[in-house]
């Protein structure tokens, strides 16, 4: 079974357990699920709305857009947890003969690059959410501004524990050209989720306490 299509149970006492996967990249996308899916929540409740008829049409379009990122949030769950089994598996592999311990080694680094795509492509899109939710505050139903305000935090926990998973496996990659893009771009990445998610729980802050 996908670990998408569990329980919230059965999910976190799977994550609890002394499994070594799911772990952080899975829950990394999660949090980032959750958190797309309250923006498109928060977006749905103003559409229609008549005192916000005026931004109706953008929650229309936000939701449009915020949807497929919910649904590619939810698929790195499984993803991130795949892609630690390649590189589990790898380790497990034969090594008594030359052969047999380039094998392994190849196979070792096509895991450690997956593992490592993985959770930067979960760092996308948990700051394409994060960008959602700055463009929603413009303008929506504020009886659902807490919820948009943990959107915000949800989805900084995406980018920032993904980006753990990222770090932790850039350093056991041989290709250094692509470690070091990753690094860079991540970097780029984590600065601006910082920023946009406090830029949003300011705002959100303000309207609660208006």
């Amino acid at each position: 079974m996908k670990l998408e299509e569990m329980t919230v149970k059965d999910y976190i006492e799977l994550l609890a357990s002394d499994a070594p996967a799911p772990g952080g990249g899975s829950a990394s996308a999660l949090s980032g699920a959750q958190g797309a899916g309250l923006v498109t929540m928060a977006a749905g409740l103003t559409v229609g709305k008549k005192k916000y008829l005026d931004v109706s049409e953008k929650c229309s379009q936000l939701i449009k857009k915020g949807m497929p990122n919910v649904e590619a949030l939810k698929n790195q769950i499984d993803r991130d947890t795949e892609a630690f089994n390649i590189v589990s598996g790898a380790f497990k592999m034969p090594k008594e003969t030359d052969e047999q311990k380039k094998a392994r080694s190849a196979e070792i680094q096509r895991g450690t690059l997956i593992s490592t795509q993985v959770p930067f492509e979960t760092m996308q899109m948990g700051l394409k959410g994060l960008k959602d939710a700055l463009e929603l505050t413009e303008g929506f139903n504020v009886s659902a501004a807490s919820d948009l305000g943990v959107a915000s935090l949800q989805l900084l926990a995406c980018v920032k524990g993904a980006w753990l998973n990222v770090l932790i496996n850039i350093g056991s990659l041989k290709d250094k050209q692509a470690a070091e893009r990753y690094r860079t771009e991540g970097l780029e990445i984590v600065s601006e989720s910082e920023k946009l998610a406090a830029e949003i729980y300011d705002r959100i802050e303000k309207i609660i306490c208006q």
